[in-house]
């Protein structure tokens, strides 16, 4: 029983860390373009500018 008193605190911290994390992520704007990254690995990039220069 007194695991409880040390397992419920630890818990709700943790959880409460999750939620303002997701918050903050939320608030910064991270979340906003779902669309772009899964387009962006199917588009061709042009090669280094290492590369380029050695032609």
């Amino acid at each position: 029983m007194s695991v409880i008193y040390v397992a419920l605190p630890l818990a709700l911290l943790l959880s409460l860390a999750a939620v303002a994390a997701f918050i903050w992520s939320v608030h910064d704007g991270q979340l906003d373009d779902m669309e772009t990254p899964a387009i962006r690995m199917l588009q061709e990039q042009s090669p280094p500018l290492k590369e380029q220069r050695e032609k």
